[in-house]
């Protein structure tokens, strides 16, 4: 079970030291025992604490007769390898034809995976699975270094490419609330869906793990066909 603290939100986004540098709040020490949780539907929101929507990313014709979820991770090799060598032919034959609707569900399993899906969130639905495909296809470059600080300026790189300010990058990488909500929709996903591993796959609700794109086509011509 997939379970943490507000300490463990801190660490996973970066430390404290990365926090101030980047202008968010390091949580007390006393905070520690309190957990990520999203907010109960039915709690009444206040000005102050509005709870933040994380909403699935999708493609595709929204009323397809198949449904796949991609879970991954920006930092994840074998999902850069996944989606070079399957996405990419799945889009062009069946999302952008209308015949499968793709859900894509970001992992979290360190910082700069983090990091990579808040500037890819920065740039709206519109420019989101643009920013993914430069994400993965770059991977090698933008994260090899060991420098945060590094990292984040290349990942900023990224998202200037996309048109998007440093303003709207620094505004994007410093919304506390927006990492707490993504990692607590994280936490609730992976454990609904027993996810160990990235890439992971569900075809209209049946796990699989990574495969070649002919194995998932012969998968999804059997879904079309019934």
């Amino acid at each position: 079970m997939i379970k943490l603290t507000r300490r463990d939100v801190v660490t996973l986004a970066g430390g404290a030291a990365f926090l101030a540098a980047m202008g968010l709040p390091a949580f007390a020490e006393g905070e520690a025992a309190a957990t990520t949780d999203a907010p109960a539907a039915d709690a009444p929101a206040t000005a102050d604490a509005a709870p933040v929507e994380v909403p699935d990313l999708v493609l595709g014709n929204p009323d397809a007769k198949v449904t796949l979820t991609e879970y991954a991770s920006y930092t994840c090799p074998h999902c850069a390898n996944f989606h070079d060598a399957v996405f990419k032919p799945l889009k062009a034959e069946y999302i952008d034809t209308g015949k499968v609707k793709f859900v894509f569900r970001e992992v979290y399993f360190d910082r700069y995976g983090l990091w990579a899906s808040l500037v890819a969130r920065c740039g709206g639905d519109m420019r989101y699975f643009g920013l993914s495909s430069i994400l993965f296809e770059k991977q090698r470059e933008w994260a090899a270094s060991e420098d945060p600080m590094v990292v984040v300026e290349n990942l900023k790189t990224i998202g200037r490419t996309a048109g998007l300010s440093n303003e709207q990058l620094d505004a994007c990488m410093q919304d506390e609330k927006m990492v707490e909500a993504m990692i607590a929709k994280f936490q609730k996903d992976m454990e609904a869906d027993e996810v160990q591993g990235t890439p992971t796959l569900f075809l209209n609700g049946t796990k699989h793990s990574n495969m070649a794109y002919a194995d998932l086509k012969a998968l999804i011509d059997a879904e079309l066909a019934k």
